[in-house]
């Protein structure tokens, strides 16, 4: 006996939010709007069409004239909230559209605006509603996602950019076409803030190079990672130097709000704005999830299927290299001389059993010394190591052999079982 689809139909009244969230694994819920007019993170719904939701996803969808809302599929809870932070949101979006069309008439580049907060307060949602908005107004603005805990726009790890031409499709985020991304190969700025730092420092110096004058005036929206108390404010003023950040929004974090107030430029304007009630604390188990999720999806596709390649190299063929390498006990140095910071040097490692199941990035560097100020072409992950034949096999998004042969070894790890 089949069972009928659970079907939920919803009316919401003018500015207010249906949220709902999609939890067990392999469930799929499909959003539809029946009338009225209806957003998803600032991006427009189509009347009749259906858009899917699978596991993991919190979705929450305002109106702000009213609509009528169906929803096909099991959600672990679905509710219309009358509170929201859209209102203000979309404040921030008419004061960076006035500095826009001032930056267009003064010949002059676009505002570049920092989301900063803790964990779980919806900095990427932020960030979506923002661009989507802008996109709206035909604008092209530069995304830059500074979070290494993710893979909103490329391999969890890493930092990147990208310019966002039209809105984002509400159930599979960010249409990535050439990002701009550069290797840091953990999980938290604070591994290694010296490397974390080099590479915001030419994310900012490239991603400024603006292709046409609609980017130029359309400015810079930036994600930035958790923010942890006593760790995070000199990472947070590395990148609003790095990037002549124009003005910093603050969520939900008073605390933050007045040390930044303290401690930034006097041209910089910090603002404190809401979260929005809808925003749900992840666990790490859920963390980890997701980011599996990310990864699979960078060789396996989404939505659309993607057929990537295993092939094998020959340890000859390859340089992979590791960014730092472990101090020295103070013990162990000669009389009167200090223990040298290793947390930048670049180390060239002979492959092992070590590096099995590991992210390999795929820089377009020429040689070690250019690794920092090097973009990345792509990734691969290690699945197999041949130790007797010196030669090891690669998943891919394409065919073999690699275009380039210098490597950078990641943290990340990924068990290919597809």
């Amino acid at each position: 006996m089949v069972e009928e689809e659970h079907t939920q139909e919803f009316i919401l009244e003018k500015e207010c939010e249906l949220r709902f969230e999609v939890e067990s694994k392999g469930q799929k819920v499909e959003l539809e709007l029946k009338s009225g007019l209806a957003e998803v993170f600032g991006t427009e719904l189509v009347k009749q069409k259906k858009y899917k939701f699978s596991n993991g996803s919190k979705v929450a969808v305002f109106t702000w004239h009213g609509c009528t809302l169906q929803l096909t599929g099991r959600t672990e809870v679905a509710y219309i909230a009358k509170e929201t932070p859209m209102s203000i949101y979309s404040n921030c979006h008419q004061a960076l559209e006035e500095l826009r069309k001032k930056a267009d008439e003064d010949d002059l580049p676009g505002p570049v605006v920092m989301i900063v907060g803790p964990r779980d307060v919806g900095k990427t949602t932020l960030c979506k509603i923002l661009l989507n908005y802008a996109a709206r107004m035909h604008r092209r603005p530069t995304y830059v996602d500074l979070d290494v805990t993710r893979a909103q726009i490329c391999m969890p790890g890493c930092i990147g950019a990208i310019r966002v031409e039209r809105q984002l499709n509400p159930a599979e985020g960010f249409h990535v076409q050439s990002p701009l991304t550069y290797h840091f190969g953990k999980l938290s700025p604070n591994d290694n803030i010296d490397h974390y730092n080099i590479a915001v420092t030419e994310l900012a110096k490239h991603s400024k190079l603006a292709d046409n004058k609609k980017t130029k005036f359309s400015g810079t929206i930036i994600n930035t990672p958790a923010w942890v108390k006593g760790e995070s404010e000199k990472l947070i003023l590395h990148a609003i130097k790095s990037f002549k950040v124009d003005a910093v929004l603050v969520l939900d974090q008073e605390r933050l709000y007045n040390e930044l107030v303290k401690i930034k430029p006097e041209s910089l304007k910090a603002i404190l704005i809401p979260k929005s009630g809808g925003v749900v604390a992840k666990s790490q188990l859920q963390r980890d999830e997701i980011r599996e999720i990310f990864i699979k999806e960078y060789f396996y596709g989404g939505r659309i299927p993607l057929y990537p390649h295993s092939f094998e190299v020959k340890w000859s063929d390859v340089n992979i290299f590791k960014i730092g390498a472990p101090l020295l006990p103070s013990s162990c140095m000669p009389v009167g001389m200090k223990v040298e910071d290793n947390s930048t040097k670049i180390v060239n490692i002979t492959p092992s059993l070590s590096i099995l199941h590991h992210v390999l990035c795929v820089t377009f560097a020429q040689s070690a010394e250019t690794i920092f100020e090097t973009n990345l072409a792509g990734f691969v992950v290690v699945t197999n190591v041949d130790v007797d034949r010196q030669c090891l096999t690669l998943l891919s998004p394409q065919p073999g052999p690699l275009m380039h042969n210098h490597l950078i070894l990641s943290d990340l790890q990924f068990m290919d079982t597809h």
